[in-house]
């Protein structure tokens, strides 16, 4: 036999039984995909084609690079002529270098950093070869070499003193041209041995030489030849010592 229960009538609030209504249901979007406006957006076409107008692309190749007035890219000086790198002239004053006797001091005229950078970087790297970091070092003593032959010079010429600090700079970084052969042969000989202090005498011997005559007849004034020759002698020989014991 069944029973029978008494279940209660469900009263909505609107009134009466009323049958729940289905939800809504959304239309699935693709991901990261904004919904969808009433009125959708026009498709704007960028076609690439010969215009009338300058773009600024067209513009900024036609325009002067760096105020030199070229046209475009082809006409533009190579990297190094825009840095005032001139190889040919480091080159040069490398040749005239070699020749203690016959140093062609008009190529000094127009000094500059490039060639004895390299020498000095050159320097540095023998000597690191050798066991030996000496990067901080050559470029400080270099500098002190500079202020100090500037001003040895300045005032054994007085007024007549037309050296400045530059022209020293770039006069004794390319006269370590002999310092780098030497850094460069002592690699292959016994340290502090009879063969290098040769090597070295004949080197600073050299350097002091061209340094002393490129000096004089660059700043155009011929006297105490010999006291400059000795503050070029004392530089050079201290690189030389550099080379042979440290």
């Amino acid at each position: 036999m069944s029973k029978e229960f008494n279940v209660p009538p469900v009263v909505f609030p609107s009134g009466g039984n009323a049958a729940p209504t289905a939800p809504t249901q959304r239309r699935p979007t693709a991901p990261f995909q904004p919904p969808r406006a009433s009125s959708p957006i026009p498709f704007m076409s960028f076609e690439v084609g010969p215009a009338s107008f300058s773009t600024p692309a067209t513009a900024a190749t036609t325009s002067t690079v760096g105020g030199s007035g070229y046209a475009n890219f082809d006409d533009e000086p190579p990297l190094l002529e825009e840095l005032g790198i001139n190889t040919r002239q480091i080159w040069s004053k490398t040749v005239s270098i070699l020749n203690p006797f016959r140093v062609n001091s008009d190529l000094h005229e127009d000094p500059d950093l490039s060639g004895p950078f390299l020498f000095f970087m050159a320097f540095g790297l023998f000597q690191l070869l050798a066991g030996k970091i000496h990067f901080g070092i050559i470029l400080g003593w270099v500098t002190v070499a500079a202020l100090y032959l500037y001003v040895v010079f300045n005032m054994l010429a007085g007024r007549n003193g037309t050296l400045d600090l530059y022209r020293c700079l770039s006069l004794i970084g390319y006269c370590m041209l002999p310092m780098v052969i030497l850094s460069a042969i002592s690699l292959f000989l016994p340290q502090a041995g009879v063969a290098v202090f040769g090597i070295a005498g004949v080197v600073v011997f050299w350097s002091t030489r061209v340094c002393t005559r490129l000096l004089l007849e660059v700043a155009g004034w011929d006297e105490h030849r010999g006291l400059v020759a000795y503050a070029c002698f004392l530089i050079f020989m201290l690189f030389a010592l550099l080379v042979i014991f440290e």
